[in-house]
């Protein structure tokens, strides 16, 4: 039996499902790494229609992290990947990260939460006293939750901000007050356009500079950095330059298997959108690197790269899309609706792209129900599979 996909091309192509999936896979964490997964929230449609605000479907949202705290994974709660905004708001996020962080208490899972300062509106420029206020704001309640705060890059503060001097006040207030030790991000423009400048300079190397100085000015209060900017040497040079202690949790979806493997005394942790969908698999890598097969780490995780630039393909910021689809057909979720309307970012073409390389990993647990959601998929969009 095979099934008929669009290409880009706008011609067609046969794809014969995989009959041979992961099994299931239940372990604790790793000990040789620190994987956090950026999950995504799932949408409640029907209730959705009575209201302007994003609905999320709780039970199916708060399954899904269980699914990867019972794999070993950590849990990036309310991050870009739970669409921080572009369809989920501060008060939605807030409950977001209020529930996850009690379901992670209650079963011991890893848990990091995203702080920034998205409750400002978007249509006018604010003060920096604003900004610091907003960040202070969710840092509290991020740690009044009992998670650990990763400090979001702010659209705010990048409108607002009149040089890298802007950037250290905010950050070195933020930092002197945290109750614990905090992940700084630095999201790159590819993932959210308005983020272009990051720490007053345009010049990467001049940012990476302003970067690593907040960071040297108050080591004691960063746990770690998430650097997400797909550019793996950068990321292993301002790896090779932090205060030691500190981790750096790659954000590369393009490269992440060399940067978490790394070399001898740079091996790197991870903080991934990718992880939400190859989370079987990466639960596997992870246990190899516990073994000490380096080899075998490898031959999991290598595969999977593919798949992770197809999603994360420009426009990158749209690889939600493609994530809340590959959940749908592996059946943690009942539909493929996203808060905002963001199911239609992608084109079917992509979507069937990304259908037929995860089902080459296989990540469907149910490859036959993959498939026939995929078909029905396919055939609301007219085309006869």
């Amino acid at each position: 039996m095979s099934i008929r996909l669009p290409s880009a091309d706008g011609g067609y192509r046969l794809h014969r499902p995989n009959t041979d999936p992961y099994a299931p896979l239940t372990c604790g964490p790793a000990r040789s790494r620190t994987f956090h997964a950026a999950a995504h929230v799932v949408a409640d449609p029907p209730a959705a229609s009575a209201e302007a605000r994003p609905v999320v479907d709780w039970e199916a949202t708060l399954a899904f992290r269980h699914r990867l705290w019972a794999q070993g994974l950590g849990v990036a709660e309310a991050m870009d990947t739970a669409q921080r905004g572009m369809g989920l708001d501060w008060p939605t996020a807030a409950e977001l990260i209020r529930r996850s962080a009690a379901e992670a208490g209650a079963v011991g899972g890893r848990i990091v939460c995203g702080a920034g300062t998205d409750q400002l509106a978007a249509d006018r420029t604010h003060s920096l006293a604003a900004i610091s206020a907003a960040y202070e704001e969710q840092l509290a309640h991020t740690e009044a939750c009992g998670a650990q705060a990763v400090l979001m890059a702010s659209r705010a503060l990048a409108a607002a901000a009149r040089g890298a001097e802007d950037y250290q006040a905010v950050y070195g207030g933020l930092l002197r007050q945290s109750a614990r030790p905090v992940v700084l991000h630095w999201l790159g423009p590819m993932f959210d356009p308005a983020l272009a400048g990051y720490w007053g300079r345009d010049d990467l190397d001049e940012a990476t500079e302003v970067f690593l100085k907040i960071i040297s000015e108050c080591p004691q209060k960063v746990d770690g950095i998430k650097v997400s900017l797909l550019d793996a040497e950068r990321e292993v040079d301002i790896r090779r330059r932090l205060p030691a202690g500190i981790r750096c949790y790659t954000g590369d979806d393009y490269h992440y298997p060399e940067l978490i493997a790394g070399d001898g005394d740079l091996a790197g942790d991870a903080l991934l959108g990718i992880f939400d969908p190859i989370a079987p698999v990466a639960a596997r890598a992870a246990l190899a690197l516990d073994r000490g097969d380096a080899v075998g780490f490898r031959e999991l995780l290598d595969p999977t790269v593919p798949l992770s630039r197809h999603l994360f393909a420009p426009p990158t910021r749209f690889y939600k899309t493609g994530v809340v689809l590959l959940a749908w057909l592996a059946g943690y979720q009942e539909h493929f609706t996203m808060v905002g309307g963001l199911q239609s970012a992608r084109s079917l073409p992509h979507l069937a792209t990304a259908y037929e390389l995860a089902d080459g990993l296989g990540l469907f647990p149910d490859p036959e129900l993959a498939e026939e959601r995929m078909r029905r998929l396919l055939a609301v969009h007219g085309v006869e599979s």
